[in-house]
């Protein structure tokens, strides 16, 4: 099995982006995650990394891949938000 630059891109990208609520969690009080919020927002950030790959790897057209990993990070952000802190109210958020 062979795993290619991009795919180690996007683990390493998500390694360090984790590694930052981690390293929070030791200096802030504040900052409280669980195993389980580390390993949902892997999950997250791994479907959309490799979401991002997959559409800047199949679309031709430069206008369709923008418009295509931008809707892709609108929609990240969002459910992001809500997870976090339950902008629009919904279950998922614990409201």
């Amino acid at each position: 099995m062979s795993i290619n630059k991009r795919s180690i891109i996007i683990l390493s990208s998500i390694l360090v982006l984790l590694a930052i609520p981690f390293v929070a969690m030791q200096f802030s009080p504040n900052v409280k995650w669980s195993l389980f919020d580390f390993i949902g927002a892997g999950i997250f950030l791994l479907a959309t990394g490799f979401s991002i790959d997959f559409v800047a790897r199949k679309t031709k057209s430069p206008k369709k891949r923008f418009l295509a990993i931008l809707a892709i990070l609108i929609l990240f952000l969002l459910v992001w938000i809500e997870l976090a802190v339950g902008l629009f109210g919904s279950p998922f958020a614990g409201s």
